[in-house]
């Protein structure tokens, strides 16, 4: 049976949008596994535009569904075509866009408000207990996507999991190599470059996460077959 993730993007960059490793770690192990993916972004323009080399902002605006693009090689939707019906499972890559553009956590920190129509697309997966992926950064907006009393893992740093408990989460600390798991929310994060200081320390606990993720879809298209 066909299995279909979809992935929601905030950009092309570390500094401004999605992590491109972690994002196409994710691709690659999501293809490894024979599962098939699409990607979406919001329609809005970035927080804003940064030299990766220098660290300085730069004197330009960029489109986050357009730069999007570059790292989906161009098949990318805007966010508000996402519905949970078409996918087993969803997965949120790090990066600071997801501090930037899905959300203001870079600027409001535990009082980040998300971007306009995040929770309206997000919020159905968790609905309908369709397992959830999120990792690096991302997990701070777990509280206001699915609500209070959800684990989730950033790793370790003191800042960003206060941030996190400030909401209402349950923060749990974290090797990068390694995921934590809600079982009774379906919802799986790993640190990814929150912590680590090589991409292969991120890809072991993106490719757990991704697993995890895969053994759920298997295990609901397993009851499902037995319905039919």
């Amino acid at each position: 049976m066909t299995k279909q993730v979809a992935l929601i993007l905030s950009g092309c960059g570390v500094y401004d949008g999605s992590e491109i490793y972690e994002t196409t770690l994710t691709m690659l192990r999501l293809d490894q596994l024979g599962i098939r993916y699409e990607c979406f972004a919001p329609d809005i323009d970035q927080h804003h535009v940064l030299n990766h080399a220098t660290g300085e902002e730069m004197d330009e605006t960029r489109n986050v569904l357009t730069e999007s693009a570059r790292l989906a090689r161009g098949k990318v939707r805007p966010l508000p075509e996402l519905s949970a019906e078409d996918f087993d499972a969803l997965i949120l890559p790090g990066g600071f866009g997801a501090a930037k553009n899905l959300s203001n956590f870079a600027v409001k920190g535990a009082d980040l408000t998300l971007v306009d129509g995040l929770r309206e697309v997000v919020q159905p997966f968790h609905a309908a207990g369709k397992p959830i992926g999120v990792m690096c950064i991302a997990p701070v907006m777990v509280p206001k996507l699915l609500g209070e009393g959800i684990s989730v893992t950033i790793g370790t740093d003191p800042e960003v999991s206060g941030a996190i408990s400030a909401q209402g989460g349950l923060h749990k600390s974290c090797e990068v190599t390694d995921i934590v798991i809600d079982a009774a929310n379906r919802v799986i994060t790993t640190p990814a470059y929150m912590q680590a200081e090589r991409i292969s320390e991120a890809a072991e606990g993106i490719f757990k996460l991704v697993e995890r993720l895969n053994g759920w879809i298997e295990e609901d298209q397993a009851k499902a077959s037995q319905q039919d």
